[in-house]
């Protein structure tokens, strides 16, 4: 991909999550990466989303170094490195405070899924990482970000869960793209809005039917899935 086009599709992705309500002020943040050079592109650190464009996309390298943009990369940027180091097959990663997704993230609770919306989506609960570490949070913070969000996936398919909580913080999302990491970041507040109200409506709801919730990810999802046209697919 030239840089050029990279730089574009993460600004697009940023402006995503602003006219999805996922970001207020310069709260949150979308990368996306070229794979054959190894180069992210990612929001510049503290600037307001209507003073974006290309050219103000920061790209940097493997070792956080800036390649182009004459700005400070987010300082969420280890935490995007790191990201794409241990998820292979992502091309794309998102990060907002979102109100009911952070609201999960700040009480320590994984999004269960209660429902078809969220099965759409996610192929089980959206999980929580651990709490960091006094030593996590004194050295290197945005890096053991990344570590407590892999040491959620030791158990889980990060391409099946394209979403995590991050305890006391807030929701990253990944995707196949930057688009589709901003997409994830989309879905995951709808369903944590709806599971919450789902909850304060009867606390003890079940989650969903195991036979139903494998159903509505394979619509979507796989080797099988049939929902929406062939071209849309990878």
């Amino acid at each position: 991909m030239l840089l050029h086009d990279l730089r574009a599709a993460v600004l697009e992705a940023n402006l995503e999550l602003v006219r999805a309500g996922l970001v207020s002020f310069t709260f949150g943040n979308a990368s996306g990466i070229d794979r054959a050079s190894g180069l992210v592109a990612i929001k510049p650190s503290g600037v307001p989303y209507e003073r974006l464009t290309p050219a103000a996309i920061v790209v940097i390298d493997s070792a956080g170094k800036v390649v182009e943009g004459g700005l400070r990369p987010s300082s969420d940027w280890p935490t995007h490195l790191a990201l794409y180091q241990t998820f292979a097959e992502i091309g794309g990663v998102a990060h907002t405070h979102s109100e009911f997704a952070t609201a999960w993230a700040q009480a320590r609770r994984a999004i269960p899924c209660l429902g078809t919306t969220h099965a759409d989506y996610f192929h089980g609960p959206v999980p929580v990482t651990d709490s960091m570490t006094t030593e996590e949070i004194a050295s290197g913070y945005e890096a053991n970000t990344a570590a407590v969000i892999t040491r959620a996936f030791r158990s889980m398919d990060y391409r099946a869960v394209p979403a995590v909580l991050v305890a006391n913080h807030g929701p990253f999302t990944w995707g196949a793209t930057p688009a589709e990491a901003a997409h994830h970041a989309g879905a995951l507040e709808i369903v944590a809005r709806i599971a919450y109200r789902a909850r304060v409506l009867n606390a003890t709801a079940p989650e969903i039917a195991g036979e139903l919730h494998d159903k509505h990810f394979r619509r979507k999802h796989g080797d099988s899935a049939y929902y929406g046209q062939p071209e849309d697919r990878p």
